[in-house]
């Protein structure tokens, strides 16, 4: 029943729309063809994706105040009463963000399976108004081979995951004196090895994998990189 749902809604359509792009492309070329395919994903995720990044952006800038109520030495239920107040009056949701992730990750993970599984345009996974395509160029930009490991693409999928890291809004810090709750201590831990650790993990699968999965975090990582860094000069004109 799952597996019928994933192929109807988000499988196919991803696969089916990645033969048309290759199908219109000039020369048949499958690795531009995940790129435009990654892009045009990320652009109709966009809402979601951005409102996620504003609200941990917002949840930075509110990070003095909610550390003066953390060292005021009110009562728990105070704390709390304040900190509903401060929420409330900045039209600020702290679970949003968790919401709107949530939301994207089975769409992202469709895209991702759709090379993962390897490019292989069926007549049996291609609706009757898409044809398999007449030209297909498995050689990205004419001499990678998008279908087996590339060195290059790999380091490049690592490096963009440092960048997205880099760039993406950093944990809030302590209040002055006090020390860090778990919370804080796990957001700061997470936030490091997102940055130091998970690009070698990428670059790794990407190279384990193939080019095509490089190309799309390659794609996606840099895409999200643009994002992150207009959302923080629309904050900071905004101070």
């Amino acid at each position: 029943m799952l597996s019928n749902i994933w192929n109807l809604v988000l499988y196919k359509p991803l696969l089916n729309a990645l033969a048309f792009l290759v199908s219109v492309i000039p020369g048949g070329d499958v690795g531009i063809a995940v790129i435009i395919l990654t892009i045009l994903v990320k652009v109709l995720l966009l809402p979601l994706s951005h409102k996620s990044i504003e609200s941990q952006a917002q949840m930075n800038i509110l990070a003095p105040e909610l550390n003066k109520i953390k060292a005021s030495g009110a009562s728990k239920e105070e704390q709390a009463r304040l900190t509903f107040e401060l929420y409330k009056k900045h039209k600020t949701n702290p679970f949003s963000g968790c919401l709107l992730v949530l939301i994207q990750i089975p769409i992202i993970f469709a895209l991702y399976y759709v090379f993962l599984k390897g490019i292989n345009f069926e007549s049996g996974t291609l609706y009757s108004f898409i044809h398999v395509p007449d030209s297909i160029n498995m050689f990205f930009l004419g001499f990678i081979n998008i279908t087996k490991k590339s060195l290059i693409l790999a380091v490049l999928a690592g490096v963009s995951q440092y960048l997205q890291a880099h760039f993406m809004p950093k944990p809030a810090a302590p209040a002055t004196g006090g020390g860090s709750s778990f919370q804080e201590t796990f957001a700061k831990s997470m936030h490091l090895q997102m940055k130091y650790i998970f690009p070698f993990v990428v670059a790794f699968i990407a190279y384990s994998i193939s080019g095509a999965v490089a190309l799309y975090w390659i794609t996606s990582n840099l895409f999200m990189v643009g994002q992150q860094l207009y959302i923080k000069k629309k904050e900071f004109s905004k101070i």
